[in-house]
């Protein structure tokens, strides 16, 4: 049974100048042990995609409509309540700003043992042990002391750890994590994805990992979903994703890579999601634009290979995929 499964997902919020529309109609799975990731500029809608699993934007202001499944469960028609089981449970999150994730007034032991305790039945001492062992499994070394100090007396390293600590403080079935290496250097960066990908070997989790960063995409994706102004524009595996880009906007993405001899940047910027364009959202960026890109609905999805799709009409006849399309620069 697929873990998650997220349907004709929409999100959107009511503000004084209109209304928002940060998620339109999106789906994507996650199996059990598997990493899918969700990638796109600032703006594209991957944290708002993955905080609506749990239905965690405020309503209202949001509005949530679409179908969310977790294990067999739907979650979208669930009580607030009800959905406090998930959150922190068998649904852990590691938020963006580990910083701002940690209350500063209480030690860092003291939030992983609330967590433990929210969701299960240990007593204090259990707890203590519990978070202390946790402590010391995401590698905080002298865990057992370092359980009674405060957030600002760890580096941002180590307080993304603590972060990742109350995530999986439950053992949850699926982790969701967004943006959790930004802001870390190289190394940092490493050892905190290294961290991640044992403790998925280990319990056997899915992982909905956010990120802006290709490179660790590359790195730890099994699958890739690619977000632009809300809609996913092409899904499949990380290799069909980085070996066949089949989509404008995900080869535009794969060319600011270093080493690709292209721009660092894409030309443009994301539009007004109170005003999106009709078509392809990414058409007023598109080199490959043509006029019935510009019309109507969204393209539906096109198979590339297998279960690689993308919403793109240059792979629907009449029209021809262009060469540079699909290649990747050698």
């Amino acid at each position: 049974m697929t873990l998650l499964s997220v349907e004709d997902l929409s999100v959107t919020f009511d503000a004084e100048t209109g209304t928002v529309h940060a998620v339109s109609g999106i789906d994507f799975t996650v199996e059990r042990g598997e990493t899918v990731c969700l990638v796109g500029e600032s703006g594209s809608g991957k944290t708002v995609a993955c905080e609506s699993v749990t239905q965690l934007p405020p309503t209202p202001p949001g509005s949530i409509d679409g179908t969310v499944t977790f294990d067999g469960e739907e979650l979208t028609s669930k009580s607030e309540r009800a959905l406090r089981e998930y959150r922190g449970g068998r649904v852990g999150h590691i938020f963006q700003n580990p910083q701002d994730a940690l209350d500063p007034v209480y030690t860092v032991g003291s939030q992983v043992v609330e967590a433990i305790r929210l969701h299960r039945d240990d007593s204090k001492a259990e707890a203590k042990s519990r978070a202390i062992d946790l402590l010391d499994r995401v590698g905080i070394g002298n865990a057992d002391e370092r359980f009674h100090d405060y957030p600002h007396q760890f580096s941002g390293g180590m307080t993304q750890r603590v972060v990742i600590a109350i995530a999986l403080a439950c053992d949850p079935d699926l982790l969701i994590a967004d943006e959790p290496t930004t802001a870390l250097d190289v190394t940092i960066q490493a050892q905190v994805l290294d961290l991640l990908a044992d403790l998925q070997a280990e319990r056997g989790m899915g992982i909905l990992f956010v990120t802006h960063d290709l490179g660790v995409v590359a790195e730890i994706a099994d699958r890739v979903v690619v977000l632009y102004a809300g809609q996913v524009m092409e899904r499949g595996s990380v290799e069909q994703v980085f070996t066949r880009p089949s989509h404008p906007y995900t080869k535009a993405l794969l060319d600011c890579l270093p080493g690709r001899g292209a721009s660092a940047t894409i030309d443009g910027s994301l539009p007004d999601p109170k005003a999106p364009p009709t078509g392809c959202r990414f058409h007023p960026r598109c080199p490959h634009a043509v006029p019935a890109c510009e019309r109507g609905d969204p393209p539906p999805f096109a198979t590339v290979d297998g279960d690689h799709e993308a919403a793109c009409i240059l792979h629907e006849d009449p029209y021809e995929l262009p060469a540079t399309l699909g290649e990747t620069d050698e």
